[in-house]
């Protein structure tokens, strides 16, 4: 199968890059990019060198309007939504890193675009019904019949799989979840910002979005699918002075009668089937590099007796689970291929 990469140059799309050259059903035909135009991406990316040489095309190329079984959108909110459309037509089937297409109704999506400051009208809504939420863990969802995912967000994966189990079978309080979040930072992309320039952040850690993380509209649509009624997240995210990597400490009351064994029988039996889902026993020393360039989430779950408290500790790399790493997993669920495919290695430690 032949795969166009539009943004290519960002760490989403080189994070793509890198799966695809190890995938044996898929070569790359087309590398397109707004910036770094012309130059082969080896150039950019020096550890690609002699694997993936091929210069990046600019957006308005012949080249971008190419042909592909597969096109992955590793672009900001609102140019998925403007260009997909033309890819289906041609016959592609699509995989979007933004909020584009991660909400079934129009209505869910304003909520989301209001968040971020963008137009709350979508410029394809058409599409939303049509697309598949890209978490396949979940089981809200079937690929088989699809042709565009909305890839999820990078925090929202991570509180997803630590709370679905528990929210589906009715285990906690639906209402008073929860999040503290923690993110390295190259969630903020590759572009330079004074905020993550050396000084400002080497030994620096920092709240932000406290007045309504965008991810809090994602988060708490798929847990109220899943457990049938309102949910409701108090959700923290903060950024610590880390390349790579979430770590999401989540907490929700437990219902009457639920007992640690109730639990654990819970999570084993909903991810029984997930091969990206690694349980941990509580005091097991798993981290955020346990996952680095995986796409593994590892769950340390686990109760607070003295509180009645569920507590559950999801580790992902947000540059895999979080992006590429989903991203390649939603392509071989669209195409019928095993989902593991391309997707196998452990994480590189140290």
């Amino acid at each position: 199968m032949k795969a166009k990469i539009i943004g290519a140059t960002g760490y989403g799309g080189v994070g793509i890059i890198e799966l695809l050259l190890g995938h044996p059903e898929v070569e790359i035909s087309a590398l397109v990019a707004k910036d770094e135009v012309g130059m082969p991406l080896s150039q950019l990316y020096p550890h690609l060198r002699g694997h993936c040489d091929m210069e990046v095309a600019p957006s308005d190329s012949d080249v971008a309007k190419s042909e592909a079984d597969v096109v992955f959108y590793s672009t900001p909110d609102g140019v998925g939504m403007q260009l997909a459309a033309a890819e289906l037509e041609r016959g592609a089937k699509v995989v979007d890193y933004s909020g584009d297409f991660r909400f079934d109704n129009p209505a869910e999506y304003a909520e989301y675009a209001r968040r971020i400051g963008r137009p709350t009208e979508h410029a394809a809504p058409d599409l939303l019904p049509s697309s598949a939420y890209g978490l396949p863990e979940l089981g809200l969802t079937s690929f088989a019949d699809k042709q565009l995912v909305g890839n999820p967000g990078c925090f929202a994966a991570s509180v997803l799989l630590g709370f679905a189990p528990a929210l589906k079978a009715g285990l906690v309080d639906p209402v008073k979840l929860i999040a503290d979040c923690k993110t390295g930072v190259s969630g903020a992309g590759k572009k330079p910002k004074p905020a993550f320039h050396y000084p400002a952040r080497y030994d620096h850690m920092n709240a932000y979005k406290l007045a309504g993380h965008q991810h809090v509209c994602e988060i708490e649509c798929y847990l109220a699918k899943l457990a049938g009624t309102e949910v409701i997240t108090t959700f923290t995210a903060q950024v610590v002075p880390a390349t790579r990597g979430i770590l999401s400490c989540l907490y929700a009351p437990l219902n009457d009668g639920v007992d640690r064994a109730a639990v654990e029988k819970v999570y084993e039996n909903f991810y029984a089937d997930a091969p990206f889902i690694r349980l941990f026993e509580p005091g097991s020393p798993v981290g955020t590099a346990h996952q680095r360039g995986s796409n593994h989430c590892d769950l340390v779950v686990d109760i607070d007796e003295r509180t009645r408290t569920l507590r559950v500790i999801s580790h992902i790399d947000n540059l895999m689970k979080g992006q590429a790493g989903s991203a390649l997993q939603n392509m071989n669920l669209l195409f019928g291929f095993d989902q593991t495919l391309g997707l196998t290695r452990p994480a590189s430690i140290p």
